[in-house]
């Protein structure tokens, strides 16, 4: 935000240099990020002044050259060379003295240096009006008025103004502080903490606002009170519409904003100065004689300004007459409404509008206006007519007309200030040194707040409409020590720490443990935006859309719900990462999935791992290897392992994300999912790799983990490893053989593992090959071979009865 000290000045008496003034407003928690200087002409004229010709012959060796003398007011004349058909003794000159930088047309400097021309010496330029950017003249030179004193520096006699702009960083709680007044409120707190006189807020009077004529009647009627609380209106007939003034145009570009006319400047000027939009339309525009504030059919097709045809929202509040919509409200005007060169007569609205409306509005449409600034963080709702009559009256300053109509205004239900309670107690608290009531009182009343009531505890304060960000006791805290400043705290010689007492399986702990347990596998940390595209739930089944729990003011529609899976986010990296040249790909987050069920909204926690690619990076000594499932499943395992979670139960897959995968759980909660993605749902996100993903129910281990410390003896007696070579039916899956072998030996047999499957040549049709390998193991005893074999031989007639499977 951009703000004109020359400006500010107007409202608040103060002779302090720009660097000062910056520091202050920089500890009020107004940031200025610099400070830029402004000039109504570029260089400002410096070195330009008037000289009187004191003599004028022509050039010895140039017939179109005159050589001069000229008086600069400084007691010694100097000699210059000019080219102009029009100069003579006795005039009055501009003259660009030697050092003097002058710019041309594309703003390119020039210096003025001493010189020789056809052998005469010239020390300066007499000027022609477009040397000096005073116009586009140059048929010969400048002549001055006669009463000039030789010497007089050319910006005062052309009036050209110098500014210094302050470039503010305005945080969005700061509502109040988006114009020139409230900038000057602020300053007007600091400078009373620091006992500075003369600290009066002068605000623009408009008692001079007064009905001339009452012969163009604008009707108002506002459909929904919510959208728009407040509205006025006026009408002004017999104005001018042509360029402004210049000491308008000069406080507009001094901002950054480009002169329009003065009608449309005005509105800009006054919502610079008092943080209130305005809008003017064409009286002769508004068909019906009548304004109607109201939202329209969802469809409705509407041109603004910029000459984009829009398609209106059922939400869109627009202001309307007989033939349909004319304005977006608190955004963008509608191009067949506005101020041209041929008004003779407008409507000046003054309003305030809804701010969640307005934001959602200029987020759909993707507009993003002063005005809208403004109305979505919310303006003050008590300045709305006061605004209006004082545009009028600049209106009728720069433009002439009369205001032809009593001001409407329609303001059913008054925004009420807030009441907050302060106690002193807290305020010491909260700042860490103790204030004088005083002192607290003396701030309060610096920044408008009214103290309704004095106790030894505490103040009973009305807090103003327009402190949209002070509700709470806390917040008046923060202002009273704002402007106390943060400088001014002292720090205590006494250091303060606090030590919790926090469980072994405190949340944080274990992903601590986790995430270093997977960082030493090669895993990096992924952290994704919780805000993602109600889209994605359409790739699931198991998603729902009416589960999505929706933003009210979206930053975007991909950024419009939060996320149900934390899979979509991770394969937006994946995907980010491949279009990289980044293929090979191990990933993990803790995050949370959101969702609104019947019963009320859920927060789930989950531990997230995406692997694809290739094992390793690439390299002579190694031989490429693709991750596969099993080396995906052995970091799940080594997981829960070292969570200590061992007994662990393999059930069927009931997630339509996987293409194939498995489920583990412990009693009746899943605590994690894996697989292969759908290449359906990879295509969505273009790629065209194999992705293997794994969801851990985090919430569920954590339920798990207990303080107490488990531990096994290593077993003293050894184990034996038996192999079998199974024939089997395509249609047979290692589970069913991990769940007979467990069925058939549930003591001794400690562990079954698929080591090798054979498809292929050989083998009858609709057959494969498993090698399977079986751990048995008695903790008490070294087991005979006698029975191993009996073991083995229990385990494979019971896969030949149950599965029909031989032994190769």
């Amino acid at each position: 935000m951009r703000i004109s000290y020359n400006w500010l000045k107007q409202f608040i008496k103060l002779d302090w240099n720009s660097e000062d003034t910056a520091a202050l407003l920089t500890d009020l928690g107004l940031e200025v990020e610099g400070v830029d200087k402004y000039e109504s002409l570029k260089g400002g004229l410096e070195g330009v002044v008037v000289g009187h010709v004191l003599t004028c012959i022509p050039h010895p060796n140039a017939d179109r050259l005159r050589v001069t003398t000229v008086d600069l007011g400084d007691g010694t004349p100097v000699q210059i060379v000019c080219g102009a058909p029009n100069v003579a003794a006795g005039q009055k000159v501009a003259v660009a003295t030697i050092g003097t930088k002058l710019y041309d047309k594309e703003g390119v400097a020039f210096e003025i240096k001493k010189g020789k021309i056809r052998g005469e010496e010239s020390h300066g330029m007499i000027c022609a009006e477009d040397e000096l950017g005073l116009g586009e003249g140059h048929d010969g030179i400048m002549i001055l008025a006669e009463d000039l004193k030789p010497g007089t520096p050319a910006s005062k006699v052309f009036n050209i103004e110098t500014d210094e702009v302050f470039e503010i960083g305005l945080t969005p709680n700061r509502a109040d502080a988006m114009s020139h007044l409230g900038v000057a409120r602020d300053l007007r707190a600091g400078l009373i903490q620091k006992n500075i006189n003369h600290t009066e807020l002068i605000t623009p009077s408009v008692s001079k606002f007064k009905v001339e004529k009452r012969t163009l009647k604008i009707d108002i009627k506002v459909e929904d009170n919510k959208l728009a609380p407040r509205y006025c209106g006026v009408t002004i007939s017999g104005i001018t519409v042509k360029a402004s003034p210049s000491w308008l145009q000069n406080r507009l570009k001094a901002i950054g904003l480009t002169p329009k006319n003065n009608v449309v400047d005005v509105t800009n000027y006054v919502l610079h100065e008092l943080g209130q939009p305005l809008h003017a339309f064409d009286a002769a525009k508004i068909k019906g004689g009548k304004v109607t504030v109201k939202t329209v059919a969802a469809g409705t097709k509407f041109v603004t300004l910029d000459d984009v045809e829009r398609t209106l929202n059922e939400e869109d509040l627009m202001i309307c007459d007989d033939n349909g919509p004319m304005c977006i409200a608190g955004v963008f005007g509608g191009k067949n409404s506005g101020v041209t060169e041929n008004t003779t007569a407008i409507f000046l609205e003054s309003a305030y509008f809804n701010p969640i409306s307005v934001r959602k509005t200029a987020k759909r449409h993707t507009l993003s206006t002063d005005a809208s600034f403004r109305f979505e963080r919310g303006i003050d709702p008590t300045i709305t007519e006061y605004a209006l009559k004082r545009a009028a009256l600049l209106i009728q300053e720069v433009a002439g007309g009369e205001i032809t109509s009593d001001v409407i205004d329609l303001y059913p239900k008054k925004i009420e200030d807030f009441s907050v309670l302060l106690n002193f107690n807290n305020v010491t608290k909260i700042i860490g040194q103790e204030l004088s009531k005083e002192t607290i009182k003396k701030i309060l009343v610096s920044l408008d707040i009214k103290v309704n009531s004095v106790s030894d505890a505490g103040l009973g304060l009305t807090i103003p409409a327009y402190r949209v960000d002070v509700h709470r006791e806390i917040d008046v805290i923060e202002e009273i020590l704002r402007v106390y400043g943060y400088n001014n705290i002292n720090f205590t010689p006494k250091l303060n720490a606090s030590i919790s007492n926090s469980s072994r399986t405190e949340d944080y702990k274990i992903q601590n443990i986790i995430a270093n347990q997977l960082v030493s596998q090669g895993f990096n940390e992924m952290m994704a935006n919780s805000l993602t595209s109600p889209e994605y739930v359409k790739l699931s089944e198991k998603l729902k859309e009416e589960f999505n729990v929706l933003m009210l003011n979206p930053l975007s529609n991909d950024l419009s719900a939060m996320r149900q899976s934390l899979l979509f986010s991770g394969l937006e990296a994946i995907s980010f990462n491949i279009n990289r040249k980044r293929s090979d790909l191990k990933l993990f987050e803790f995050g949370k999935s959101y969702h609104k069920l019947p019963s009320g909204y859920e927060e789930n926690k989950h531990l997230t791992l995406f692997v694809t690619g290739n094992r390793l990076m690439e390299s002579w000594i190694t031989p490429q290897q693709p991750s596969d499932f099993f080396l995906f499943k052995g970091y799940i395992t080594g997981i829960l392992s070292r969570l200590g979670i061992e007994k662990t139960t393999t059930q069927p897959l009931d997630n339509d994300i996987f293409a194939e995968g498995t489920a583990l759980s412990v009693g009746k909660d899943i605590i994690v999912e894996l697989g292969t993605i759908k290449k359906s749902i990879l295509k969505h996100f273009d790629i065209k790799q194999e992705v293997l993903f794994a969801d851990f129910n985090w919430s569920a281990i954590l339920k798990l983990l207990s303080t107490k410390i488990k531990f096994v003896e290593i077993p003293k007696y050894p184990e034996v490893r038996r192999d079998l070579a199974l024939l089997l039916d395509q249609s047979v899956a290692f589970d069913q053989i991990l769940t007979i072998a467990k069925q058939t030996e549930k003591s001794l047999l400690k562990d079954v593992n698929l080591f090798d499957v054979y498809e292929g040549n050989n083998l009858p049709e609709g057959k494969k090959s498993y090698a399977v390998s079986f751990t048995i193991q008695d903790n008490s005893k070294t087991l005979t071979d006698v029975q191993i074999d009996k073991i083995m031989q229990k385990l494979q007639a019971n896969l030949e009865k149950e599965l029909g499977a031989t032994l190769r």
